[in-house]
């Protein structure tokens, strides 16, 4: 799995992109992304000799057997995070109504989580997906490294359209040895997922990043059919703009596939985070940090 050349035009999105987010980082976000996710969990630091007034549940039966004298383990708290992206590339992401594309907003929002976690000294990882992984790139730590995730984002052109999250993330559970954070990036236009990401959320701290724009669901009145494509199967209806009973069922088609997800999320104990493409997305963020440290207290 392997990134192709990146138009030279991209490079000044990068740009572009890291100015409009490294203000965010630095003035709403790099305080809270400490706050929530840093010190959640225990590494092991050591074994060394017991000492009067050690935990006796602490001690490591092992080396205690092994050297004849008892022996504890030590942990702390683990510090350095590893942060994964995994975002949608499927055909419905380049869908939008607004100024942006889904797929924009996306990267986006995965610009801002890289970058809140360069100014932690966190590592970062990517993983870009349609009806399978397309491309990999292991967590690194640093600027540049964080930068070329964003291009890589920005300039890659899928092979596939369909989605299969469940399949992806199976791939990427086994790439990842480490408890890490996993930002899934995505509309959940897709069915069959829901092991998966139970699986997922078990192993790492999973971030459901939910995409939507109301066009999706809420076509206007037009005085005409429209012709609609479904950008990942290709397939067109003819649907009538112009009958409000087509337009209230395509809404309540949309709001059972909201609800059943909330549903799921919320019976699995996953907390996500919903944005709109034609609004900004900071506020959802900052929501979701702020449930996320309540829950911490």
């Amino acid at each position: 799995m392997s990134a192709p050349p990146v138009p030279r035009e991209i490079f000044s999105q990068v740009r572009r992109i890291e100015i409009r987010t490294r203000r965010l980082v630095t003035e709403t976000f790099g305080g809270k992304y400490l706050s929530v996710f840093k010190g959640r969990g225990m590494e092991f630091a050591e074994v060394r000799e017991y000492a009067p007034g050690d935990d006796v549940r602490s001690i490591d039966w092992n080396v205690t057997a092994r050297t004849g004298r008892p022996h504890v383990r030590r942990y702390q708290d683990e510090r350095e995070l590893t942060v994964v992206l995994a975002c949608d590339m499927s055909g419905s992401q380049f869908f939008g109504t607004g100024a942006k594309l889904k797929k924009d907003v996306a990267a986006e929002i995965a610009a801002l989580m890289a970058f809140a976690a360069l100014r932690s000294n966190d590592k970062v990882g990517l993983l870009l997906f349609t009806e399978k992984p397309e491309l990999y790139v292991p967590p690194k730590k640093g600027r540049t490294h964080a930068l070329t995730l964003i291009r890589d984002l920005l300039g890659f052109e899928p092979r596939l359209k369909g989605t299969k999250m469940a399949d992806s993330l199976d791939v990427l559970n086994r790439h990842l040895k480490r408890r890490s954070i996993v930002f899934l990036i995505s509309d959940f236009l897709d069915r069959g997922f829901e092991d998966a990401l139970k699986r997922t959320a078990v192993k790492h701290d999973l971030v459901p990043v939910i995409l939507e724009d109301p066009r999706e669901s809420d076509v206007p009145r037009l005085p005409a059919f429209l012709e609609l494509e479904d950008p990942e199967s290709g397939e067109t209806v003819l649907f009538d703009a112009r009958s409000p009973r087509a337009r209230l069922a395509l809404r309540e088609r949309r709001l059972e596939r909201r609800r059943s997800l909330e549903k799921f999320l919320a019976s699995a104990g996953i907390d996500s985070i919903r944005v709109r493409a034609d609004r900004s997305y900071a506020d959802a963020l900052v929501q979701f940090f702020a449930r996320r440290a309540r829950r911490f207290r």
